[in-house]
This record gives structure tokens, sequence and C-alpha cells, in this order.
């Protein structure tokens, strides 16, 4: 199938040559004569390269992590872009639902009607619709088959292009992003909680002074209303979200940087300075990117209904509730009050209901076809990953045949923002079969 497609005049950002692209699909796979969207990416090469010499190059095909992650907006080339820019022309999705793409929000959704047509239309925003786009823009591109690399949910989504469409790939890179084949999303959290308090401990012996510093933030809310920028009050449960901080390592310190800022003195007594109300509403707002929480469990539903998983889970982990004496950090975990306190997903509330009780979702992987997979593949394991657990990313890797495996726990969940060339190098030379020049 052949797919309507349009593409800028290439133009230069700062030693790159960029092309903007935009592809024509159906909502509905399976009914291909149906609804279209339209999906975007956009197309980096090396200006260096006369142009004639670049489009030659082979493509890669970059799947970020979400769900309802856009693709990045490169600036510069730097990091693993600045050494795949010497060998690939990069392909930067907008999965469908973001960034260009035909968007799916609060404004936009409303024209789908009801709440039972919008959680329909949702439906069709999961990997298995992404990989069907990827397959289509790969043809419209003329392109062989290509080298991808996906970072967390973008590595769900190879094991989905792996399952169902191997034949485009010629080779797979994936990190912190090795997705449980089977099971509830339930033992997800449950190994997930257990990472994530680690990472608390572990924080609060790196910055001892920031334990009194959270507990003092979370009786303060309880008691005195303070409201972020978007004009709702902030709650503990809401402010104990800044832990995604903890996903990272250097991220992890900025969280000890936001806490220094978080109490400024006035004429009521001490109330939280609008800088940290300010970061704190960046990272707890969902309004830049409402697929994540619509559709988060959803990329572990298989057949079965994920329910609210991680607000059932979080039961066996008291540590977290916000009334605790001393209310730990969460996750990325996403739960039903989500969509009542944050006000871009409060009209989204009866489609997340809906999604969240779905019991007929169809499989995410083939499992007999990973088992029997002849693509090249390397995936980076982080050890105390708090986002994508080490033991469920290795039990997916043993069944993957052929899946190489870099277990390191000198990075957390955003690795390649720490040392993206190395960690590039290192997953490319091991599906090629190459010495890595990587330390």
């Amino acid at each position: 199938m052949s797919v309507p497609h349009t593409a800028s005049a290439p133009y230069g950002v700062r030693g790159m040559r960029v092309t903007d692209h935009h592809f024509t699909v159906p909502l509905d796979h399976s009914a291909p004569d149906g609804e279209t969207i339209t999906v975007f990416a956009r197309e980096y090469s090396d200006a260096e390269l006369p142009q004639a010499e670049a489009e030659l190059l082979p493509w890669l095909l970059y799947l970020q992590g979400g769900p309802g992650g856009k693709g990045s907006r490169l600036l510069s080339f730097s990091g693993w872009t600045k050494t795949a820019s010497k060998h690939f022309r990069i392909l930067m999705l907008d999965q469908r639902g973001t960034g260009l793409s035909t968007p799916a929000n609060r404004q936009t959704l409303a024209l789908r009607g009801d709440a039972a047509a919008q959680a329909d239309y949702l439906t069709h925003f999961r990997a298995d619709s992404i990989v069907a786009d990827a397959e289509l823009i790969r043809a419209a591109l003329g392109s062989g088959p290509w080298t991808t690399y996906g970072q967390s949910y973008g590595g769900f989504c190879t094991l989905t292009y792996l399952s169902f469409a191997p034949h485009g790939l010629r080779e797979s890179l994936i990190t912190g992003g090795l997705a449980p084949l089977t099971g509830p999303a339930d033992r997800v959290y449950q190994a997930t909680f257990s990472r994530v308090a680690a990472r608390n401990a572990e924080y609060f012996e790196k910055y001892p002074q920031d334990r009194g510093i959270t507990t003092r933030i979370a009786r303060h809310l309880e008691n005195v209303p303070e409201y972020l920028p978007s004009g709702e009050r902030l709650s503990v449960r809401r402010f104990q979200m800044t832990g995604s901080f903890l996903g990272g390592n250097t991220r992890m310190d900025g969280l000890h940087l936001l806490l220094q800022e978080a109490f400024v003195p006035t004429p009521d007594g001490d109330r939280l300075s609008d800088t940290f109300l300010e970061s704190v509403h960046a990272l707890v707002s969902r309004s830049s990117n409402p697929l994540y929480a619509l559709m988060h469990e959803s990329i572990y539903g298989q057949g079965e209904a994920t329910g609210w998983a991680a607000e059932r889970v979080l039961k066996d982990f008291p540590d977290f509730e916000p009334d605790a004496a001393e209310p730990l950090y969460t996750g990325e975990m996403v739960y039903p009050w989500y969509f009542d306190e944050d006000p871009a997903l409060a009209p989204l509330k009866e489609p997340a209901e809906l999604l969240a009780a779905k019991d007929n979702w169809p499989a995410l992987y083939d499992t007999a076809q990973l088992a029997r997979n002849t693509v090249p593949v390397a995936a980076a394991v982080y050890t105390d990953d708090i986002y994508v657990d080490r033991d469920l990313s290795l039990e997916t890797a043993a069944a993957v045949r052929g899946l190489q495996v870099w277990e390191s726990a000198d990075f957390h969940h955003d690795g390649i923002a720490d040392d993206g060339e190395g960690i590039f190098n290192r997953l490319l030379a091991m599906v090629r079969g190459e010495s890595s020049q990587a330390g």
C-alpha cells in the first residue's frame, strides 16, 4: 500500500540538513480505506556531505520514549546523533497523536464525540499502529530494511516491530526498553515500585537533609493551599511525582536543587516559592503529552484489562502513600486521580476509565516469531532502572532469539543523555559483530 507523502525543501540548521515529511496513513490499519490521519517525521543528515551523497546513506528510524512523546527536536548534532549522522539519514518520528502529527489531546478528542467514541479512537494509538505507520513510511521513502533505535517505549515498539514486521528491519538497537512480553501489568509495578523505593533510599543517603525537607513540604501541602501556575491546588501525591528526577543519573541531583528553592518567607509564614511551583508544574503537568497518561497502562495490556494496576499495587507499598510518616517519591506510574487534578487531563477522565476497563486488547508481541528472530538486535539494560525493570528486561531478552544484552550499572534510564555516543557505538558494533570503541 502506498500512502500520500509530502516533503519540504531541505533547509540548514547548525551543520544539519533538515527535511520535514508528512505522511497520510489509515487511522485503523485493518481498514485501510477508512479514516486517515497525518504522521509527521523530520529527517536529519550531515550538511557537510553533498546532498546527493547523503541521500545514498541508509535510514535510521529513531523511536522515542513515551507513550505520547514526540520526536526529538535537534538544534545540532550531539551525543549519539553526531555519530549516527556519519552513517545514516536519521528520521525522528512524531508517533501518531504527538507533535506535528494529527494531535490527540483534550481539545481534539472532544471533536470525536462522547467518551466511548474517544476511547475507541485511542485504541489505535498503541505500538502495533505505530509500527504499521513506520512500515508505510519506510515504503514511501523508498527504503529497504532500515535500522531502528528505540529508547524506553521506543524499545517496546521495537519488540512489536520484530514480532509483526521483521522484514522491515536491518538491525535494531534498544536502550532501557525491553518490555515484558506476557503477564498482567501488576507484575511490572510490583518490580518497579521496589526499584523506586531503593532509588529513594539512595537519594536520601546522598542528601540526608532532603528527607526532612520532603516531609515538610508534604505536611505543608496538607495544611496550606498552594497553587500551581495553571490554577489548581498542588496535592501531596502530585508533588511526589517529582520523583521522575530519580530516573536519571545527573537528573537525580536536580531534585536536590529543586528542593533547595522550595520555601520562601512571607508575612503569612513560609510558603512555597513561585520558582518551586513553576518547576513542579513543568514536571507534573501532562498538557504537552496527555497520551502518556491516557495510554500508559495500555502498553502492558494484552487480552485483559489493566484496571489501574499501579494504584492497585500501590497498596502493597504504603511508604509511597501521601499520608505516610515520611512519604517517598513516586516514579512513572499513572493513577486515576491524575484525571481529577490535572486540568489538561480532567476532560479525558471518562475515556481513560474506559481504556482502563478494556479487556480485549490485541497482542503486542508474537512470542513465537521472537523466538525464531533473525534480525540482529542489541539492547542496553540498566541494572537499577526504575522505569523498565532489569529482571523483566533480561527475561524478555532471553525470549528473543539472538538478542545481545549489554548490562550496565553506570547508567539509569536516561543513559543516552549521559553517554549517547558511547552507548550507540557499542550497540551498533554488537549488532554488526564488530569490536566496540566504547569504554
